[in-house]
């Protein structure tokens, strides 16, 4: 199963968000959202075509200020800035994460969809709660992975792990590679160890798709300044489903079952050995789950 050539989305506002798909467009969509300095390129090729198999029509993107999609360069992005909305949010970040969750459904608009089946990861699990939350008839069901609601009160991570993922030396792509090395030994899945040249070969991928300091950095400030979504997420009426490493060390595992405790009906998977990634011993589960849950929303009753 082929996938498409990567195309362009002009949303409203200038923003511009790099895609690609998997499988027959006539099937249900299913939209993956990545997460914090995730280009489109962390969602195993693989992995999709595993969804396209099971029924899905498959988008991924990559997010502003990522890879090939809008960097939004002078719009701050400042290190000091970022410190100032952990300690205290007293400054407001470049963008939100409503704004990314508006991205998201531009994109629908472009593709003219009405409704999706959206999964995000980490970030891209908060940014698809947020689109559940704000564009509640533009989500069939959501499956969110390693994330949490927002609260500061669970999810947590030690800070050491946001300034290791700003220290990529950005100046070359062997500089980078090494760092990217660091990075995924620390947070990735010890049950599931992936193998040093995947790590090297996404690595490589990510760096010539285009990577930018400053624009992790305004995501971040959008990560630790958004709201906790915990009501919010109690009004939810959707079929969902929350995945989650007992061995996550970016985003404990309290965020998880904080989330499905939030979403009525939701159900909580919690994975031992899984850390910070999607390994791809794993890949059948995640498949699994997104396909159970979508199926959900075929039931009666269910939203429509």
């Amino acid at each position: 199963m082929q996938q498409s050539i990567e195309q362009t989305a002009h949303l409203p506002g200038g923003i511009d968000l790099c895609f690609d798909t998997f499988g027959d467009s006539d099937d249900p969509v299913l939209l993956l959202v990545m997460g914090l300095a995730g280009p489109l390129n962390w969602w195993s090729p693989e992995l999709c075509r595993t969804l396209a198999e099971r029924g899905f029509f498959v988008v991924r993107y990559d997010n502003r200020d990522v890879g090939r999609s809008t960097k939004l360069n002078g719009a701050g992005g400042t290190r000091a800035a970022l410190f100032r909305s952990f300690v205290g949010g007293r400054a407001a970040p470049p963008y939100t994460m409503s704004d990314l969750a508006a991205d998201a459904v531009g994109l629908l608009d472009h593709l003219g969809v009405a409704k999706a089946h959206v999964t995000g990861v980490s970030m891209g699990g908060m940014i698809a709660q947020t689109m559940a939350i704000d564009h509640p008839g533009r989500i069939s069901s959501l499956v969110s992975i390693m994330s949490s609601t927002g609260s500061r009160r669970v999810g947590w991570q030690h800070p050491r792990l946001l300034t290791q993922l700003l220290a990529h030396n950005r100046d070359s792509r062997d500089g980078y590679i090494k760092s990217a090395e660091r990075t995924w030994q620390r947070i990735g899945s010890p049950g599931y160890p992936p193998s040093p040249e995947e790590v090297r070969e996404r690595a490589g991928e990510t760096f010539d798709r285009g990577i930018s300091v400053s624009g992790a950095v305004r995501q971040m400030q959008a990560v630790v300044s958004q709201p906790d979504r915990s009501a919010a997420l109690q009004r939810l009426r959707l079929p969902a489903m929350v995945i989650h490493g007992l061995a996550d060390p970016m985003v404990h595992v309290s965020g998880g079952r904080a989330t499905a405790r939030a979403i009525p009906g939701s159900e909580l998977l919690l994975v031992p050995g899984m850390g910070h990634d999607l390994p791809a011993e794993l890949w059948p589960t995640f498949a699994d789950a997104i396909g159970r849950t979508a199926e959900r929303a075929k039931r009666p009753g269910a939203r429509d």
